[in-house]
């Protein structure tokens, strides 16, 4: 009988994936990896590679959602498939491996660590304070959801953080967090509301996981004019804050003393 190991491998680079999925991925028979869901800029599959002394086999996005190649490789042997961040933090991961047991073949998770608590961490914030997720899709032409703002406002009415994460090219093109503020500021004009605009504070992350994490904290509309450093990115809007959490904005994101 088969089984399919879903590996997480972190936030940055090959030394992002713990010892136990160090362990996991050298013991299977069959290596797959994608970094459609999000990437790791620190390193290339190929240092991935000499990590695990194995050689790895890139799914497209196609390839991961049909689910094909990876069920009938579990079907008759162990396989690991390696993915950015904690594994079950995509839908798409969750689907497959509900796929897979139907199918009958057995899944593990080796979790790895995930924006979705990391973002809190770097910047001071209380991880519970924290709302559902949104993210900012690339504009195109006859689509503009608002949904993203909307999400955002419901946390805020809350009380609640917001983090929110940037699209994501299977080219490994991320959406600029200029254009994501750009994005949510035409949102608050479009559904009229004046409960988000360029004064609402917010924060900016980048290369959360990474020796060189920077983070930024201040009024959204003065955050799109400064160097926010190189991607990935993640904004978060907050909500109501702690005094200990406004302490924590001052002094590890440089927001305003009068915050």
């Amino acid at each position: 009988m088969g089984e399919l190991v879903f590996i997480g491998l972190g936030l940055d680079d090959e030394k992002g994936i713990t010892l136990r999925g160090l362990d996991e991925a050298r013991s299977a028979d069959v290596v797959f990896a994608e970094l459609y869901t999000s990437a790791l800029p620190g390193a290339s599959l190929e240092a991935v590679e000499k990590l695990i002394d194995r050689k790895i086999r890139r799914l497209t996005r196609q390839e991961v959602e049909d689910g094909q190649v990876l069920l009938a490789a579990a079907a008759k042997g162990l396989v690991a498939f390696l993915v950015p961040g904690d594994p079950m933090t995509a839908t798409t991961h969750v689907d497959l491996r509900l796929r897979a047991a139907a199918s009958k073949i057995r899944t593990r998770i080796v979790h790895g660590v995930s924006i979705l608590t990391a973002a809190a961490g770097a910047l001071g914030l209380q991880a519970y304070k924290f709302g559902r997720t949104t993210t900012v899709p690339f504009p195109s032409a006859g689509f503009a959801p608002t949904s993203p703002l909307e999400s955002i406002l419901a946390n805020r009415t809350a009380g609640l953080h917001t983090l929110v994460l940037m699209d994501l090219r299977e080219d490994g093109t991320f959406l600029a967090p200029r254009d994501a503020i750009a994005s949510l500021l035409r949102m608050a004009s479009a559904i009229g509301t004046t409960e988000f605009g360029p004064h609402t504070l917010a924060c900016v992350l980048s290369r959360v996981g990474s020796p060189d994490v920077r983070a930024l904290a201040g009024l959204i509309a003065e955050l799109a004019d400064r160097d926010l450093g190189p991607p990935p990115h993640c904004l978060v809007i907050p909500g109501t804050l702690h005094f200990l959490e406004r302490e924590a904005l001052v002094a590890f994101a440089g927001a305003p003393h009068g915050l």
